[in-house]
């Protein structure tokens, strides 16, 4: 098959939502669509995700939560389906904020009794910074919940974007009974089951008497909604879509396999294949001959027998060739990948190639960071995989003066796989990890002893925002660092950072200093 038809047929998406709205079970159900799975409940079993165990997993297992974002493939309907299920949990946001640089487009779900949640709109903040066209998929509509009309005007206030429905829900909680596809035009009844597929009913006249009979006193009220959904929302758009200007939504129950289907095909009609990526020195368009691609991920220890530690690449464009030398950007060195594996559903498997939209790992030994670029020769550096302000910071105390060596490789290394973000004051020398969540420490501790042989404890220390910072009015920058000095630090990749220890102090700073740009988010 031609690069160019290869392409095309690929769609590679992320899954995000808020904890506990139902992305695992949705992920399942996409899985048994394409045959990856034969029995639904794969995923919760963990045989799907035993490719993203690492040494630290003993954690995962006793708070029960994924830390790790999964990559999964298979195909379905001629195409080819890459699925990255990412963690839910707030405290492993850095992993799932990073994974949305990888994808062309993204699936949002929202439970429809909660509406659009916290976790949710920092997602969405995300995908906006790319412009990456999002579908919202509605679950849990067996359960009471919003209106489906105020949950429309919930996600598109929230989230800020427009909303398109393409399918509509024949009542909710215990009278639901089941959706009409405006898609396809179809008409889908629910029969609550979780394990077989739904068969779909074409109906393409609402109007037609046949309603009244299928669906009963439902049919009148279907029709009035469908009328007010053609009369409130434009036309569905896939242009406005693709520019991430309007969103489609979709209804059903993914534990009862209930709308997942409508959703899929849709999906892969309309979702984009490989989108071009944006390097600092120009655009690269997949159906380019050679070979490039970024490192968006790097997880540790995912065999702890053999202590590997696995990268993970975007193919961006040309063709990914086994045992050829590729060019290491900022190294300017060349390697050669002998084992590049594509994650298969629950097989990790040897790849000879991999085309632009796929996702391969390559074997690393510490070479790698996040952000990194891969070509066949072009020195181009793809950017722009976010880093956000964290909400938790300690000091990094040693506990071991004689492992100081340790201690600090190990904390450069965790934090090259984003696992924290480290900042070191300019005063004091001091360094202070910041994460978006406190089961992060535990596993910082954890790792540092176990794989590094380091000791650290942690001291608490008062901060309320950690901002980058900068500006072209060099005097204000001066008298800033001047004044703030014992407030001034600097991340790991060298950047100016604002530690605030209060709201007052950060707004005083903003009104003070009004051409100095205060940032919440970065990018590496």
């Amino acid at each position: 098959m031609a690069l160019k038809d290869e392409i095309n047929r690929r769609r590679t998406f992320a899954i995000v939502s808020h904890p506990d709205a139902g992305k695992t079970t949705l992920t399942e159900k996409l899985l048994l669509y394409g045959g990856a799975i034969r029995v639904a409940g794969a995923v919760k079993s963990n045989k799907i995700k035993k490719t993203a165990t690492s040494d630290f997993m003993e954690i995962e297992r006793q708070r029960g939560i994924s830390v790790a974002t999964s990559v999964m493939g298979f195909e379905y309907n001629g195409k080819k389906i890459n699925i990255l299920d990412t963690p839910g949990h707030k405290d492993f946001a850095e992993d799932t904020y990073r994974t949305l640089t990888a994808v062309d487009s993204v699936i949002i779900v929202v439970d429809t009794a909660k509406g659009v949640e916290t976790q949710t709109r920092k997602l969405m903040e995300v995908c906006r910074m790319r412009n990456t066209p999002v579908i919202v998929f509605v679950n849990k509509m067996d359960r009471e919940g919003i209106d489906p009309f105020d949950l429309c005007d919930d996600i598109e206030k929230e989230l800020k974007i427009n909303v398109r429905p393409l399918s509509w829900p024949i009542n909710q909680g215990a009278k639901f009974k089941g959706v009409y596809n405006i898609y396809e035009k179809s008409l889908n009844l629910f029969t609550p089951n979780s394990q077989e597929i739904t068969e779909t009913i074409a109906f393409d006249d609402i109007n037609n008497p046949e309603l009244d009979e299928i669906i009963g006193e439902d049919a009148e009220k279907i029709r009035e909604d469908l009328e007010l959904v053609e009369g409130v929302y434009p036309e569905f758009d896939i242009d406005s879509y693709l520019k991430a200007e309007v969103a489609p939504v979709f209804f059903g129950s993914a534990l009862n396999n209930f709308g997942v289907q409508e959703l899929l095909n849709c999906f892969i009609d309309i979702a984009p294949s490989p989108l071009p990526v944006k390097a600092i020195e120009r655009d690269v368009v997949p159906y380019e001959e050679k070979f490039s691609g970024f490192i968006f991920k790097i997880h540790a220890n995912m065999d702890p027998n053999h202590r590997d530690r696995i990268a993970f690449v975007k193919v961006c464009s040309g063709i990914f060739k086994r045992n050829t030398n590729y060019l290491h950007v900022k190294l300017g060195k060349k390697f050669k990948f002998s084992t590049p594996t594509a994650f298969m559903a629950e097989k990790k498997s040897i790849i000879d190639e991999a085309f632009p939209g796929d996702i391969i790992g390559i074997h690393d030994t510490g070479t790698f960071k996040i952000g990194d670029t891969l070509t066949e020769g072009e020195k181009i550096h793809y950017t722009g995989i976010p880093s956000f302000s964290p909400e938790l910071f300690k000091y990094v105390v040693n506990a071991d003066p004689m492992k100081s060596k340790q201690l600090n490789k190990g904390l450069d290394q965790l934090m090259d796989e984003g696992v924290a973000q480290l900042f070191t004051f300019d005063f004091n020398g001091r360094k202070v990890i910041g994460t978006v969540g406190a089961l992060q420490f535990e596993v910082i501790q954890y790792r540092l002893l176990h794989e590094y042989g380091a000791s650290c404890n942690y001291e608490g220390i008062s901060l309320y925002k950690a901002c980058w910072f900068t500006s072209d009015n060099k005097t204000q920058i001066a008298d800033f660092k001047k004044r703030k000095y014992q407030y001034i630090a600097k991340d790991k990749h060298g950047k100016d950072v604002f530690m605030a220890d209060s709201a007052y102090i950060l707004q005083n700073a903003q009104d003070n200093y009004p051409d100095i740009k205060f940032e919440f988010k970065t990018e590496m």
